[in-house]
């Protein structure tokens, strides 16, 4: 059979799970798909690949092709989400003199109560701090401010890839991060970080990476599009399964993929977590997730938070912003290319974001499924429906 050749760009974090997945285990060949996967050092670099043609599609911070759309960051290409490649796997950490004063004040470092984490970084901070993120449009942003508006902290956010993160901690250049895994662990293993949060104590399902192509792509290679989709959905659903996992780790661990070591890439994928160099461990469940509770599905609702975050602190319109934002979610594609291989779907493709404290059935084709709890940690609950 002769394979179709697709180019996909990645940065190298646990959460490309799927994509390597779908490549090493043969999902993507049994789609007819030749998978060239295409490494980048930074999330500028592949956003550039991907509009310019470099690649047909690419494992995407989740805000950015939402900022886009919004018009923010100049470039003007539609990029259109497919499906969710990955659901939390972030992890906030500190410099280790930040750490020690949170620990001389009898913090516990309890590594769930968000409330409790940022009274604690107030009260240590000292100063401003400078929090390193990956990319000025990204879940780690959204997330970090939305966690700390409010509080008397001056901040500031400043860009880093992932890879060069545990580098700036460790050379003084920031004082905090939040980046995805494996990266924060590494910075644990290096001596230099603690780890305070995981993303999923701010927001219990923050969708983190997504599949992102062009739109007009998508629109000239519909079949393509639909193959390319079944085989990362298959992958998760493989990655599901917990016994795939330690395979996972070593296909990930690769040079060509993150180049991390094994046990460190195991940590977020069991939610057994390191969370300081003195050893410390804690048990998070729902660290990282790729395919249960309807985590693939590009939900219109999570994207208008986005919207609405970014619309609000860049003086946009929001529901402008959020129109925007939902356009862009291919619900449409979702439905018409993973029904076939076995997905169950949503009965609709927006639901009220935060407004889940257990899991909860909700209608599907199938009948119902189960969607996991959903909170933010102040509790309040987004509708992209309410009057802006």
């Amino acid at each position: 059979m002769i394979l179709d050749q697709l180019r996909v760009g990645f940065v190298p974090l646990l959460d490309m799970a799927p994509l390597a997945v779908a490549r090493e285990m043969g999902f993507a060949a049994e789609e007819g798909i030749a998978l060239e996967l295409t490494r980048a050092s930074s999330w500028s670099m592949l956003r550039d690949m991907l509009v310019f043609g470099q690649v047909e599609a690419a494992q995407m911070l989740a805000p950015v092709p939402i900022a886009m759309a919004m018009g923010l960051g100049g470039a003007a290409t539609r990029l259109d989400i497919l499906q969710v490649l990955s659901v939390n796997g972030d992890v906030i950490g500190l410099s280790q003199r930040l750490a020690a004063r949170m620990r001389a004040a009898a913090y516990g470092f309890d590594f769930h109560d968000a409330r409790a984490a940022r009274t604690a970084l107030v009260a240590a901070a000292g100063g401003p701090l400078r929090i390193g993120i990956p990319f000025p449009f990204s879940t780690h942003a959204e997330l970090v401010s939305y966690w700390l508006n409010g509080a008397a902290l001056d901040y500031e956010l400043t860009t880093i890839p992932p890879p060069q993160m545990v580098e700036a901690l460790a050379r003084g250049e920031i004082d905090a991060f939040c980046v995805g895994e494996p990266w924060g662990s590494v910075a644990v293993d290096a001596g230099v970080g603690t780890l305070v949060l995981p993303s999923r104590a701010i927001w219990a399902v923050a969708p983190e990476k997504v599949l992102a192509v062009r739109h007009d792509w998508s629109e000239a290679n519909p079949a393509l599009t639909g193959r390319l989709m079944r085989a990362v959905w298959r992958a998760a659903r493989w990655l599901h399964q917990t016994g795939n996992r330690g395979v996972a780790a070593d296909i990930l661990a690769r040079p060509d993929y993150v180049n991390a070591p094994v046990e460190v890439l195991e940590r977020a994928l069991s939610g057994n977590m390191v969370i300081s160099p003195g050893g410390d461990l804690r048990r998070v469940s729902d660290m990282i997730r790729f395919f249960e509770g309807a985590a693939s599905f590009p939900w219109r609702s999570q994207a208008a938070w986005f919207a609405a975050q970014m619309a609000e602190r860049f003086n946009l319109d929001p529901a402008a912003s959020i129109a925007a934002a939902s356009a862009i979610c291919r619900t449409d594609l979702y439905r018409r290319n993973l029904r076939s291989a076995g997905a169950d779907l949503p009965g609709a493709s927006e639901k009220l974001e935060g407004s889940l404290h257990h899991p909860t059935a909700v209608a599907s084709e199938q009948g119902q499924m189960i969607l996991s709890p959903d909170a933010f940690f102040d509790s309040r609950v987004f509708d992209l429906m309410a009057p802006r």
